[in-house]
């Protein structure tokens, strides 16, 4: 894939640290049966007769984004042909936007949570925004027409590569990432919607527009 695609947008990309994603982009673009844009996810909006839970709106442009993402390839990539390799090359992208501070192994404060003073470390995507973003994007393509055993959102390398950035980052930010057991809120509940995307604002990219 090329290193910059040149994305444009609607919407911004700039990870806090924290959580998710907020991907803009309207791309219409699709492959292989499975489509972009004015998609199934829209349709079951309308379907519903009322506003998308937050975490729907924000899958939606996250999976127009990854669309345009592939449109913007050279040559274009249709999403039939993606695999993991391609998944990850846009999570490695996204890095450039990234705002979490990841010490190296080199730097006097690898380790600190709290660093005393700046450093020159890299900033990147949060293991967090990422994790989620990877998860809403799993779920869009097999809503979207694509089959479980051929979604590349969750092929082995993906996983593998999520896990390192864990590791990696939690050792270098001094962090422990620990999943944490929360009891399933009421059936029809705010929490129940909305308990995906409580974090959706937390990341945003800026694309840059095509050279």
């Amino acid at each position: 894939m090329s290193g910059d695609p040149g994305l444009v947008g609607r919407g911004s990309l700039v990870d806090n640290g924290a959580g998710t994603s907020n991907m803009g982009g309207e791309a219409v673009y699709g492959g292989g049966g499975i489509g972009f844009g004015h998609n199934q996810l829209q349709a079951q909006d309308h379907g519903s007769m009322r506003a998308p839970s937050r975490y729907e709106a924000q899958k939606r442009r996250d999976w127009n984004t990854f669309g345009q993402y592939l449109g913007n390839h050279r040559p274009p990539l249709p999403l039939a042909r993606c695999t993991g390799t391609h998944v990850l090359d846009f999570v490695k992208y996204l890095d450039q936007f990234g705002k979490t501070k990841v010490h190296l192994p080199t730097c006097p404060y690898f380790g600190f949570p709290h660093p005393p003073h700046p450093c020159s470390c890299p900033l990147r995507q949060a293991w967090g925004s990422l994790d989620a973003l990877i998860g809403r994007l799993r779920a869009a393509f097999e809503e979207n027409g694509g089959k479980p055993e051929s979604n590349p959102f969750g092929a082995r390398t993906v996983r593998l590569y999520l896990r390192e950035v864990r590791e990696m980052q939690a050792k270098a930010r001094g962090v422990a990432y620990e999943k944490k057991k929360r009891k399933r809120p009421p059936p029809g509940s705010s929490d129940a919607v909305d308990g995906g995307s409580r974090n959706a604002n937390n990341m945003h990219v800026l694309m840059p527009a095509t050279q």
